[in-house]
Order: structure tokens, then sequence, then C-alpha cells
């Protein structure tokens, strides 16, 4: 009779033998996440005869059986992979030029077998892999090693940028600034990466009570900016290692000054209408109530209408009458907000602080340079995408068209998310026996 009873444990444990290091809690709160965003698509089309709820599950079903896939999977593999996976990369998003469709005044999709698929949701995962693989052979301690990683990263950005999908370009960069630091990349370093792009935020956009200095016609300068190239002067002299003639300040300095003059080219000649409208309405979305700021006016009013309970599931009015336009995709959020209150919200905001607890633990008990590094660029994706996601919803950044994680419609991302979970899970799976914890 004993041998009888241990016979189904043992059956059990042969069974998960493959994933016997993996974090089940890690895999459960995604799928609950995604089953929840199932619940609240259903909802912002209830009265609608469209079925994204049902698409949305069906991807986060297929997406598990990927990440389960995976997990199994040896994550060391995908070294001697990885300038294929940056090729294929590459060209994926190439043919989004050539054969790709256009809606909307953006080319982003290819039409595969009569679904819409998006390359660079896709290419998140090829560029974490890329520079996974190439910084934990040489860390970012060095400018050489920081500036190969940066162009490396260059030509899928630039690709993903012309289609245009700003959204995701600087998905790109907050993968790539979270991986080079954990890659030891001095601080400093990385505040002037990115500082040419404040400056030119800080040139091209009339902020209040700044008025712009003209020198000559073709010459602006921005109260802001300039205050702002000088402190980057400042951390330039402090952490570059050309400090002979000043010329690290100089350099940080004019880096930014050429940085804000391009931004006023860039907002004047590239930029379409809808995405200046995007970056600035925020900041006053009340100057165009029906049209640009219509809909983060609707979103705040959505959620501060939940206030701590909500309405209840399916009862929101603003959600079931459709007032918050593309309420299922980027303005998810808001359905949470009004149908589910501050509880609710608060709920959905804890799940996803500990899904990115737990990635950070698998980050740091990953038993080489290269696991790490591949958890902390999945980490860096889910947290940049979940504040401004969140942030755009009540009034804190701009409208950016980033989805919410496992939460917006939207089956290339979708798969994308399950995809990183699963090598997330595959570096859980083979580090080194860890205590508990």
């Amino acid at each position: 009779m004993l041998l009888k009873r241990s016979l189904p444990k043992i059956r059990w444990q042969y069974w998960l033998k493959p994933w016997q290091q993996v974090d089940w809690l890690l895999f459960f709160l995604p799928v609950a996440v995604s089953f929840f965003g199932g619940l609240m698509i259903l909802s912002t089309e209830f009265r609608k005869p469209v079925t994204d709820w049902w698409w949305h599950w069906l991807a986060a079903g297929i997406g598990l059986i990927i990440s389960l896939f995976l997990a199994r999977i040896r994550y060391e593999n995908m070294i001697q992979w990885h300038w294929i996976t940056y090729g294929l990369t590459n060209f994926s998003l190439l043919l989004v030029i050539f054969v790709g469709r256009n809606v909307n005044g953006a080319q982003r999709w290819i039409s595969i077998g009569g679904f819409n698929v998006q390359p660079s949701e896709f290419a998140k995962v090829g560029m974490i892999i890329t520079l996974a693989a190439l910084l934990h052979r040489r860390t970012a301690s060095s400018l050489e090693n920081v500036f190969r990683a940066l162009a490396i990263t260059a030509v899928p950005w630039g690709l993903v940028f012309i289609q245009p999908d700003l959204a995701t370009s600087l998905v790109f960069g907050a993968i790539v600034l979270g991986m080079l630091y954990w890659a030891n990349a001095n601080p400093g370093w990385l505040i002037l990466m990115i500082s040419p792009i404040i400056s030119a935020i800080l040139f091209s956009i009339p902020w209040p009570l700044s008025q712009p200095i003209v020198l000559l016609k073709e010459l602006t300068f921005s109260p802001l900016g300039l205050l702002w190239a000088g402190a980057m002067g400042v951390v330039g002299w402090r952490t570059l290692p050309w400090r002979k003639f000043n010329i690290s300040a100089w350099g940080a300095f004019f880096a930014n000054i050429f940085g804000g003059e391009l931004g006023i080219f860039i907002w004047n000649h590239v930029l379409r209408e809808y995405q200046k409208n995007r970056l600035s309405v925020f900041m006053n979305p009340e100057h165009d109530p029906l049209g640009a700021g219509y809909h983060l006016i609707q979103s705040r009013i959505a959620i501060g209408a939940g206030e701590v309970w909500g309405w209840g599931l399916f009862k929101g009015p603003m959600t079931q009458l459709n007032f918050v336009p593309e309420q299922h995709t980027d303005f998810i959020f808001s359905a949470v907000g009004e149908e589910l209150g501050f509880v609710g919200c608060f709920l959905l905001l804890s799940a996803f602080c500990l899904i990115c607890f737990r990635i950070l633990r698998i980050a740091q008990t990953s038993k080489d340079n290269f696991g790490s590094l591949l958890a902390i660029g999945v980490l860096s994706m889910i947290i940049f995408q979940l504040l401004v996601n969140v942030g755009m919803t009540v009034g804190l950044a701009p409208v950016a068209g980033i989805p919410l994680p496992w939460m917006s419609y939207g089956r290339s991302a979708m798969l994308t998310n399950f995809i990183s979970l699963g090598i997330v899970e595959s570096v859980a799976n083979f580090r080194q026996r860890q205590s508990h914890y």
C-alpha cells in the first residue's frame, strides 16, 4: 500500500522535473493579470459585437505555452545565436518598410495569414538577448564598451523610429539604459546619454514662464535648456576622462545645445502632428478638450469617478458608454479605476510590483552575468511600460501609445511579454540552487 500511495507523487515530480527551479509565483501573476485584463477588455466592449477579450485570452494561452517551453531550455544556448537573433530582428524591421501595412499614418504591421504582426514588439526581446550577450563578456565599465553597445542598438532603434513608432523607440532606450547600468556603467555617463533628449524637449516644447531667446532667425535658446546644458557640463567634467582644457565639460555642454537645436528641427520638420499633440497636450489638456486632450481628460474623469471601490465590473458609466477612446488598449487602466476604484488599481499595481520584485530577485541570484542581464533587460522593459502607461492615463506622462503589460489588448505585445517571461524563468530554472527566501 505504501508503494502505491507514493507512485502518484513520484509521477508528479517526474513531470515537473524540467521546471523544478522556476519561480511559480512569477508564472502565476502574469497569467492572473492576463485573465483580469481579458475581463476588463470585455467590460469596455460589453455593448459591442467584438471578441477582443477572447483573442486576448487566446494569445495569453499561446504565450504561456511558449513561456513554459522556453523555461525548460537552457538560456546559455542563446549566446551562440545572438548575432543571428540580431540579424533576424533587423530583417523583420526592414521587412515592415517594404511590405508593412499602413494604419493611421504608421507602418508597423505585417499581415501574416490574416493576422497583423508587429515586429517592433518582438524586436525588444531580440535587443535584450543581443545586449546581454555583448555585455556579459565586456562590461560597460569603459566608454569603449558603452559606445559599442549603443552602436549595436542604433540600427534597430532607427528602423523602429522611422516607422514611425516613437513609443517603442523609447522602450528600446529604457532597456539599454537599464542593462548598461546593471553592467557597471557610470551613472553619470547614463545621465549624459539621455541629456540631449531632455534638452530637445526643453528647447522644442513651449514651457510656461520660459520665453525662448532668439539670437538668429534659425537659432533659438530656451532658458531652461541652457540651465540644463550647464548642469550637464558639470556632470561631464566630473565623470568623463577628457578633463584637459575642460574638454569633457564643454563637450557635454555643446552636445546638449546641439541636442536642443536638433529637437527644434525634429519638432518642426519631422514629427507628425498627432505626435506633437501627444507630447505636449498632457501639460494642458483643457487647451484642446475635444481634440488632442480628449483622451486624457476622459481617462482622468473615469479614474476619479471610481473613487475607493468603483462602480462595479460592467457598471462604469464612462466605460460602458465608450467615453474613453482606445480604452481596451492604451487606456485599459482607466477602466480598472472607474469600475474597481482605488482598491482595484492598488491590487493591480501591487501585482506588477511583485512581478518586478521576483524578476529582480532572479537577476540577483543568476549564476552568470548573461542570465542576470537578460532578467534586467526584461525588468527594464516592464517597468518603463508600466510607468508610462499608468502615468499617461492619470495625466503625469504624455500619451505615448505604450501598452500596459498583460493588460492591454495586443497579440504581438502579449506574446512578447510571455516570451520575455519564459527567458527569465529559464534563468531561474538553471541557476545554482538557492536557499529559500
